[in-house]
Parts: structure tokens; C-alpha cells; sequence
């Protein structure tokens, strides 16, 4: 890991979570020589999700906890749907998570020779065979969870003629899917994964790191054990899906000899409301342009999270927030939010913008007149100080904290009303200017004397309502981007519902026209403040019209006040 502030909590103030028991008991026992060393093995068919991420910091995170390493392994053993872009991109967001695996990146591909050899040690052995059944037809031998399943035809080969045909295999004698290498275990077993699974298929397909050198990939559950062994993995930390996999990851452990032990132990995955986190639903919301590519704001990919404006402190803090259990559960997506909040409430510089403006006219202010006054730029922070702003005869304010027809406790703004500037003084709306179609445009207003500095004016009762606002003179045009949930269920596509029939089609509304502090033009990409009264906010990256995102909104915040209050 990195020297980035480590956010796990004290280790004395806290019960140990079952996953660091386990390690605790094995190294009371002298396992290992005491160390522990785990890994990552991410495929790289796709972008990081925030599910990955979970795994990330709970794999680099024990590691470092107990002073060991983690590896990043590429589990790159089905090249048609893999790609160098991939492997570049996962190496990125785990760095931008915080974490260092060591001098290099490893890959499955690395051990090819070394799993081919294992695989013939299983031949030898007579606990593999070379099967001539197609997909359909190796499914309908499995049986099911009910049903035992059938011995494949060609399960009582010799061992000389399964050697024969698994080196002709090698040497491309073959087509695509005409033979396959599998375990000889039992075909009535109660796990189905044990019922002679699938070790080695044919697939000619150019590998991004081996070229053409191989025909024949072994598939993930023989791959992945055996690489654990050859780097000595201790602990192959992995979520819980992978429950039902750990007899067969031991199976071959048992029966390949010359090799090590790792333990797999399995954690519940990570759910959130209101997002999935299946690479193929990804790629469909991608391929069918319901979002605008992985790195879109609105989705759960590191990559999104990214750019919309998350900070690796806020995503390693939620994901050790959830603790490890072996209950899988959805968690509220608020406590994903609530961990940037909490974060960006620290660091975050404290703007105004008005995303809806309408002007208002402070007539006693003289044109070309300039009151200048100091705001904080973070009350978490008396270090980061004041800067300067001007208020001036014409303003913005948001249009929704003026209402003609106000309810009794609206403590905004509205006619012979009075509502306090952010940083200034108190006005007093008089006039209200409208169109030909009875559309409000302009209100004329004027100072309260004495009223600046949060000063209580003689003769007026204590003025509640507090907007912001920002100077008509120097105000800078923007564009900004708010975000919703991407789906409007909580729980996404239950019930047989389709991926389209729970997208929600307000996730994005972008709102052109805002005015911003002029102090935001210089804004760097990726720089991140606080809207007062708006939410936090990023610097969109790119040319054209200057651009935010919404990264999350405020808790208390004013879009959310009841229309009718």
C-alpha cells in the first residue's frame, strides 16, 4: 500500500472480523513460517466495479495489516474476451485506489507451461481424461442438483491414449470445441462443481500477452488454485460465490504433487441499492448506449466513480466500513455517498454557484458600485482562510428560492419579503418584473441598513432565510451535471423485470446556463469543491463549455425541502 492515510480504524478499538481470526489461528500455529502474502486475480475482460474494489482493499489491506504483500495476478486464460486496454486500465484504478503490488504485475499466462504439466501429472494419474462431448451435451451429462449425472463415454480411456490426444490437443490437431480435458472426480457428487469439470478447452484465439503460442486455455477453476500454489499464496481471500469452488481448489491441490497449500477463504460479495455489478449487465448498459461509455458518471465502475468525483480515501473508508461477513446483503447506496461526503466535508473548498438563475436588482446599490466582502473557503479548515467576493447592484439567485405565492413557512424569498445573502446582507424584495407570458424575470430589491455581517436590523423581526448567490458582473457561464440513482429500483432487474425496464430516465440532467463564481473558471480538472447549498461538485476534464459534475449532494440539501414548506 501506499503512504495514503490508511483509513482502517485502531486495531485495539475494534473485534477482529472472522477473516483476520482465521489468519491469527494459522499463524498461532506456525502455518507458513508467519507470513502472509494473498493476491488480487482480476480477468481483464473489463473495467473495475465498486464490488472489486471491496476485494481490492480486503486483499492489499490484510496483506499490509499483517506486514505481508499482495500479488496482482491477471487471471488472462480466455483471450477472445481479453485485452491489453483492460489490463492497463485495472492497474490504474487499483493505484488510484492506494495500492502497490511489488516490482510486477502477474499474470496466469506466466504459469501456461507450468499447468500443462500439472494436467499431464493428472493424466498420468489416471484423474484426467480427454472427453469428445460439445458443450450442449457435457451440460446434459452433468445432471442437476436433484439428478446424479452420467460417466461421459470416453471417461475409461488409457492413460496413453489420453496423453496422445491431449498433446495433439496442444498441437492444434484439433477444432474449436471438438475435445475437452477433464477432472476424473464423480459425476454424482452433490457439488456440481465436482463432476468431472472442464480443465482445458480448444480455443484459438490470439492472446494479448502469449500471441498464438497456445490452442488450448485451462479454464479458471484449475487455473486459479495452481497459480495461488506457485506463488506461494497463503491465503486466497475471495468472495463468497466462490464457496461452492473450494473442494474442487482443493481437490487439485491434493492430487498435484510438488506443489503448496494455500487456504481459500471466502467473504460476502458487495451489493449495492440501486446499481449492479455483473460485468455482462455493464457491457449491455454500455453496448445498448443507456450510458456513455464505462466511464460514465452514473456508473459503478472505479472508472465512473472517478470521474464523476469520487477520492480513494472516501472508497477505501466505505469499503472498510462494511466490515466482512459471510452473509451476503445489499447495502444502502447512502453509505457510499455518506463516505464521500464525510471526506470531501474535510478538504473540499466552499464556493457559490446558481444552477436556475434569476436576477434579482438591488436598486440602492449605484451601477458600477462594488461592496466587497470575505468567504470562508472552508469552515473545516481556518488554514485554507477567505477569499473575496463583490456584491453588486445585479445578482443571480437561484430561481426556486423565490416563490410569488409562498406558504406560511417559505423562508426564502417572496414579494414584501426579506431573506439574508449568503456572506452580505439582508434585502428586501419590493418589485417583481414579468414577462408577456406571466413568467417572473427580475425582482427589484434593496438593503436592509445594518444588516450586514449576520447583524440583526432595528425594527425587523430575525430574518431565518439564508440563499446564495453570485454577482451578475462576475459571474462565469457553466454547465453542470446532475446525477441520480441509474436505476429507479432498488434492487435492479428482480422479479424477471428487463435491464430497460428499470433504468431510470432521469439519472442525468444536464443544466446549462449556470452561474458560477468567476474564481471557478480557473478550476483544474478533477478539482473538487463545495456548491454551498448545492452539494460537491468536480471539474469536468475536456475542452469545451466549462463543465461540473454533481458528485454528491449535501445531506440537508435545499433541492430536497418539501415544495410545499
Amino acid at each position: 500500500m501506499t503512504d495514503s492515510k490508511d483509513p482502517r480504524p485502531d486495531e485495539e478499538a475494534r473485534t477482529k472480523n472472522f477473516v483476520e481470526q482465521e489468519i491469527d489461528k494459522d499463524l498461532s500455529e506456525g502455518k507458513n513460517g508467519g507470513a502472509v502474502l494473498t493476491r488480487f486475480p482480476p480477468e481483464p475482460n473489463g473495467y473495475l466495479h465498486v464490488g472489486h474494489a471491496k476485494a481490492i482493499c480486503v486483499n492489499f489491506g490484510i496483506a499490509h495489516q499483517y506486514g505481508g504483500r499482495c500479488n496482482l495476478r491477471f487471471d488472462d486464460t480466455n483471450p477472445a474476451k481479453e485485452s491489453q486496454e483492460f489490463v492497463d486500465a485495472i492497474q490504474d484504478d487499483i493505484r488510484w485506489l492506494g495500492f502497490d503490488w511489488g516490482d510486477k504485475a502477474l499474470y496466469a499466462s506466466d504459469y501456461f507451461e507450468d499447468l500443462y504439466g500439472f494436467a499431464v501429472q493428472l493424466i498420468e494419474k489416471g484423474l484426467a481424461y480427454v472427453c469428445d462431448l460439445n458443450a450442449e451435451e457435457t451440460r446434459e451429462y452433468r445432471g442437476t442438483a436433484t439428478e446424479a449425472g452420467k460417466n461421459s463415454p470416453h471417461r475409461e480411456r488409457s492413460v496413453e491414449e489420453n496423453l496422445d490426444l491431449f498433446k495433439r490437443m496442444r498441437a492444434a490437431e484439433y477444432p474449436d470445441g471438438a475435445r475437452t480435458l477433464r477432472a476424473k472426480i464423480d459425476m454424482a457428487a452433490a457439488n456440481l462443481n465436482m463432476r468431472d469439470p472442464v480443465l482445458y478447452r480448444i480455443a484459438r484465439a490470439h492472446h494479448h500477452r502469449t500471441g498464438d503460442a497456445w490452442c488450448i486455455y485451462p479454464m479458471y477453476d484449475f487455473a486459479h488454485g495452481q497459480s495461488d500454489a506457485i506463488e506461494g499464496i497463503t491465503h486466497s481471500l475471495c468472495s463468497l460465490e466462490f464457496e461452492n469452488h473450494r473442494p474442487l481448489y482443493n481437490w487439485f491441490l491434493e492430487h498435484i504433487d510438488g506443489i503448496g497449500s494455500p487456504r481459500q477463504i471466502e467473504f460476502a460479495r458487495l451489493n449495492l441499492s440501486y446499481t449492479i455489478t455483473s460485468k455482462r449487465k455493464l457491457q449491455e448498459l454500455v453496448a445498448g448506449g443507456h450510458v456513455d461509455g464505462w466511464d460514465d458518471p452514473r456508473m459503478p465502475t472505479i472508472r465512473g466513480l472517478r470521474k464523476r468525483g469520487y477520492t480513494p480515501e472516501s472508497v477505501r473508508a466505505f469499503c472498510d466500513g462494511l466490515g466482512l461477513t459471510k452473509y451476503n446483503s445489499t447495502h444502502d447506496m447512502h453509505l457510499l455517498e455518506n463516505a464521500l461526503r464525510s471526506d470531501l466535508n474535510e478538504r473540499a473548498l466552499r464556493r457559490m454557484a446558481v444552477l436556475r438563475p434569476l436576477k434579482v436588482v438591488i436598486t440602492d446599490i449605484p451601477e458600477g458600485e462594488r461592496i466587497e466582502r470575505q468567504a470562508v473557503q472552508n469552515p473545516q479548515d481556518e488554514s485554507a482562510g477567505t477569499r473575496p467576493i463583490a456584491l453588486t447592484r445585479e445578482i443571480y439567485i437561484e430561481g426556486d428560492d423565490f416563490r410569488e405565492d409562498a406558504p406560511p413557512k417559505f423562508f426564502r424569498l417572496k414579494p414584501d419579503g426579506h431573506v439574508r445573502l449568503k456572506y452580505g446582507c439582508v434585502i428586501h424584495c419590493h418589485d417583481v418584473i414579468k414577462d408577456a407570458n406571466g413568467e417572473v424575470t427580475e425582482l427589484l430589491c434593496t438593503m436592509v441598513e445594518g444588516s450586514f455581517d449576520g447583524k440583526k436590523p432595528e425594527g425587523l423581526k430575525k430574518v431565518k432565510g439564508i440563499i446564495h448567490w453570485v454577482s451578475a458582473d462576475d459571474a462565469v457561464d457553466a454547465t453542470v451535471n446532475l446525477y441520480d440513482h441509474l436505476f429507479k429500483e432498488a434492487q435492479p432487474m428482480r422479479d424477471g423485470r428487463a435491464l430497460e425496464d428499470d433504468l431510470n430516465p432521469d439519472s442525468l440532467e444536464v443544466v446549462e446556463g449556470a452561474k458560477v463564481e468567476p474564481i471557478l473558471g480557473g478550476a483544474a480538472e478533477g478539482e473538487k469543491f463545495q456548491f454551498e447549498r448545492l452539494g460537491y461538485f468536480t471539474r469536468a476534464a475536456g475542452e469545451g463549455p466549462l463543465t461540473f459534475h454533481r458528485s454528491v449532494t449535501l445531506r440537508d440539501s435545499w433541492a430536497k425541502i418539501d415544495k410545499k414548506g
